[in-house]
């Protein structure tokens, strides 16, 4: 997914990620991952979730992932909104989507699209695969 707001608006290679968020505090991660990915999406996941080893991005977050086998349409996601004084500094605030835009991409591909951070998760996935 490509995240959305004026601060990656006219960025692509790097500038993409999975979906992500927070577990609620008796949320099993698998069920915090539905859950963001159908905030950030619109869509329901389905099918037999993998699980790959978590990762731990540049800032000391530590991402939990799963690949799915799924088919779906990635022109069809309608994401939740945030907002954000923009521009910064006019007091100003304004919505904007927290994903802009979601595609499928090979793996070579997606190794560019990817945020450096979650480049792991890839490397995982071709090993499974």
């Amino acid at each position: 997914m490509h995240m959305g707001g004026p601060f990656w608006q006219h960025k692509d290679d790097g500038s993409w990620s999975i979906p992500k968020g927070e577990f609620e505090d008796d949320e099993a991660p698998l069920d915090a991952a539905r859950r963001e990915f159908q905030e950030e999406t619109g869509l329901t996941p389905d099918g037999k979730f993998l699980e790959l080893p978590p990762v731990k991005q540049p800032s000391g977050k530590v991402i939990f992932a799963w690949a799915v086998e799924w088919d779906c349409d990635a022109t069809k996601i309608k994401s939740n909104t945030f907002a954000l004084e923009w521009p910064k500094g006019s007091g100003v605030m304004r919505e904007f989507p927290e994903v802009d835009r979601a595609a499928w991409f090979s793996l070579t591909e997606a190794r560019r699209k990817l945020l450096k951070g979650q480049l792991p998760l890839l490397d995982e996935l071709d090993r499974i695969l």
